[in-house]
């Protein structure tokens, strides 16, 4: 009896065992996989990283009242761990259910804590990595958007085009034919081409103001299609209609020619014209320079003016901003600037503004001496009187700051090389160089403008008469021809040959005899006939003043760029993309040229 007694109790003991321990072991590897849950999901309108599981559910959480809940339970996590539940229903009491889910949480996953936090961080950097992922698809759709946006407008402009350049052709022969009927014949066609070609050009005249043509258009061009049409069967004179034609060619084209001497006259006078920043800075300067003591408007190291040690530059020139680019270029672009001695000359009109401005920036460790062209006593009145004998309305030409370049042996009578500027140049790179070519007994070196497949395309017989007999026995048309604006001379050979005399008795020459046309260019060519030595290509790139398809790659590369034509970079008139090279030389954050309201 003891013993079945015995073994009742030992089975009791073994179900009790079994009860306890089974669901130990049941729940074991359920809440490791709990422990691997990661939650990557990020809301961008709220603050708190929330965890999503991958692979199992949170089911081991009961809910008291689960079956009223309208929705599933939003889990969210801050950096220490679950912080709060957001329930979708809108019927329970979120403090009560919040405070017994964080509880029934925490207790569930107190064991394993320092897992937990650990594939949380694990999950927060696979969120971060993400992120970069999205980024670069969103950026992606963004092009693929952009394109698409470009090629739409693209194609519009297309569409446009073509239809405003059939809506003109309509235009044109519908005056024709209107051209064509007289009083009596075909009123009513007569009446039908005056308001279909009225509404034609108010639809031009619209289009050319908005992006889009309006959508009438359309049924515009095939309505005047069908009345050009009427208009065809009315008219069968061919040869009227071709008198009639060539007229209006005619007229068209003397048309086209005014508006060009229009155009080309407003260039001119643009390009002549001194924009109001700039006089306002001249003014603010001369009265600065006016207030200034004798001793005050001295430039430091005069001594330096004619050592022949140095690194002598000249320019002529009235312009304050393009005299400060030139030396400025110049000095920045030097090995040695110390070495440099720069020889400005101006008139006396803005001798005071010149001269103060670089009293106020002097060029770092470079000498500079401002002087007045009226300074020069040789410079006779005689000279002047012959200048306006040339009847040129070109003030470049009738300058004596443009034709003092032809007195350099007269001016610097101490020096025995300089290299002399056009005020509208800028320096890029050292040229000390240029002091090292051989000029093998001539005075004068340059870069040549004698080919005809590049845009700097100069000749002789462009400017030179050549029906002369004086040009035809002394010249040659097909010599090279040269550029101003970087010119090296050897002042020694130049006094040597006397080409200043020279110069002199071409001018009178020019005077009583057709040999050139109204320019210092052919001057300069045949004062310096046979005394020109080539210089490489890369020593001067030209055109920035009035051509706009020069290779970026010759710009960037030449050592001296230059904006000859009419079109300066200190101009509204500049051509834009090559401004950059001459403004970046420019103090636009000084006081004064921000009192004179003078922007890049």
């Amino acid at each position: 009896m003891k013993k079945r007694y015995r073994q009742q109790r030992i089975l009791i003991l073994s179900l009790l065992s079994f009860s306890f321990f089974a669901p130990i072991v049941w729940l074991s590897p359920k809440l490791k996989t709990l422990n691997s849950i990661g939650l990557y999901e990020v809301r961008e309108d709220l603050a708190s990283v929330k965890y999503r599981t991958d692979d199992f559910k949170l089911n081991a959480i009961e809910q008291k009242g689960a079956e009223d809940l309208n929705g599933p339970k939003l889990i969210a996590l801050n950096e220490n761990g679950f912080s709060s539940v957001v329930s979708r229903s809108s019927d329970e009491n979120p403090d009560s259910n919040q405070s017994k889910v964080a509880q029934d949480v925490s207790k569930l996953l107190a064991t394993n804590d320092s897992e937990t936090n650990d594939e949380g961080k694990d999950g927060y950097q696979i969120q971060q990595k993400k992120m970069p992922i999205r980024s670069r698809k969103q950026e992606q759709f963004n092009q693929e958007a952009g394109r698409h946006h470009r090629n739409s407008q693209s194609q519009s402009h297309r569409v446009k085009d073509k239809k405003l350049k059939k809506i003109s052709y309509q235009l044109s022969r519908a005056k024709v034919y209107l051209s064509l009927a007289s009083p009596s014949t075909y009123p009513e066609l007569e009446n039908e081409l005056r308001m279909r070609i009225k509404e034609g050009e108010l639809a031009v005249g619209k289009a050319s103001k908005d992006s889009e043509l309006p959508r009438s258009a359309s049924q515009k061009i095939r309505s005047m299609g069908v009345l050009l049409a009427k208009a065809n069967h009315a008219f069968t004179d061919c040869l009227e209609i071709a008198e009639t034609l060539r007229a209006m060619a005619n007229d068209t084209e003397e048309q086209v020619q005014v508006e060009k001497n229009d155009e080309s006259y407003l260039i001119q006078l643009a390009g002549r014209t001194t924009p109001k920043g700039l006089h306002c800075l001249s003014i603010r300067l001369t009265t600065e320079y006016l207030l200034l003591q004798p001793e005050e408007r001295q430039f430091p190291n005069q001594h330096k003016l004619q050592d022949l040690d140095f690194y002598h530059y000249a320019v002529f020139s009235d312009e304050i901003l393009a005299c400060a680019v030139v030396v400025n270029s110049t000095t920045a672009s030097a090995k040695e600037p110390e070495k440099i001695v720069f020889h400005v000359v101006t008139d006396s009109l803005n001798l005071r503004a010149i001269s103060m401005w670089f009293l106020l920036n002097p060029p770092g460790k470079a000498t500079i001496d401002v002087q007045s062209v009226e300074n020069f006593e040789w410079l006779s009145t005689e000279y002047s009187s012959a200048l306006k004998e040339q009847n040129s309305n070109d003030p470049s030409y009738t300058s004596a700051l443009s034709h003092l370049r032809f007195y350099l042996a007269d001016i610097f009578p101490a020096l025995d090389k300089i290299v002399l500027f056009d005020h509208d140049v800028v320096v890029q790179k050292d040229l000390t160089g240029l002091w090292s070519v051989n000029l093998n007994g001539k005075v004068h070196a340059a870069v040549e403008t004698c080919h005809e497949s590049e845009a700097s395309f100069h000749s002789m017989h462009l400017f030179m008469n050549f029906l002369d007999q004086f040009s035809a026995k002394r010249l040659n048309a097909s010599v090279c021809a040269w550029a101003f604006g970087m010119n090296f001379f050897n002042l020694q050979e130049w006094r040597r040959q006397n080409l200043t005399n020279l110069y002199r008795d071409y001018l009178q020459l020019g005077l009583k005899r057709p040999l050139w046309k109204t320019d210092s260019l052919p001057l300069g060519w045949i004062t310096f006939y046979n005394q020109t030595v080539a210089l490489e290509k890369s020593w001067h790139a030209f055109g920035l003043g009035h051509n706009s398809g020069l290779s970026q790659g010759d710009i960037e590369h030449a050592a001296v760029i230059h904006y000859d034509g009419i079109m300066k970079p200190w101009l509204e008139i500049g051509i834009a993309e090559y401004k950059g090279y001459w403004s970046k030389h420019v103090q636009y954050d000084h006081p004064y040229l921000q009192e004179c309201n003078i922007h890049e």
